[in-house]
């Protein structure tokens, strides 16, 4: 199989059909367990959930790609054989947070090791009371990316938000059952 056809492949169900991807009710009960966490746990959890960045994207941060006037965060894309940095749009109260840590000397926010960093994920999903396939980081990557397409984002956005080479694997987002899809079917019922 080519990675190409890896992508082609990919859905939003595991093996046994359980969702990969964070509903928009888990989304908020994350969101709300990671508000009683200490500040810089906290902002990370929000950093993940608000851009769909991988573990390891969010913990390579640094305060230079953080624009409070373009109210975006930049990302070095992974997997891909080139340098490739994306620019996701984010709330202005991310923003704030972020500008409330402290950074290292090369002005990351986190240091943390991704074992950890996928630890405090996990742990404040059991918290919230989130079980599955979706109750880890990816989750909430792919939750970010089922939510822009059920909001009716364009996809090649969603796609350049993400950081994918390829339109394949943003593709698979829009096979989730959304309002829209949900509109055509009232209307056959």
């Amino acid at each position: 199989m080519t990675h190409f056809d890896g992508w082609a492949s990919w859905q939003i169900h595991d093996e046994r059909g359980q969702r990969k991807y964070l509903s928009d009710a888990e989304r908020a009960r994350f969101l709300r367990s990671a508000d009683r966490l200490a500040l810089h746990s906290r902002a990370f959890c929000y950093v993940l959930a608000y851009t769909g960045c991988r573990l390891s994207e969010g913990l390579a941060l640094t305060n230079a790609h953080v624009d409070g006037e373009r109210m975006t965060l930049t990302f070095k894309t992974l997997k891909r054989r080139r340098t490739i940095f994306r620019a996701v749009p984010v709330p202005e109260t991310l923003i704030a947070m972020l500008n409330k840590l402290p950074v290292d000397s090369a002005g990351r926010y986190w240091s943390a090791h991704r074992a950890t960093a996928w630890r405090i994920v996990k742990a404040t999903m059991e918290r919230a009371g989130i079980d599955g396939p979706m109750a880890c980081p990816k989750g909430l990557r792919h939750g970010f990316g089922i939510r822009a397409a059920g909001s009716n984002v364009p996809i090649n956005l969603i796609q350049r938000w993400m950081g994918h080479s390829s339109i394949g694997m943003t593709t698979a987002y829009l096979h989730a059952v959304g309002v829209e899809e949900r509109q055509f079917a009232n209307r056959m019922w």
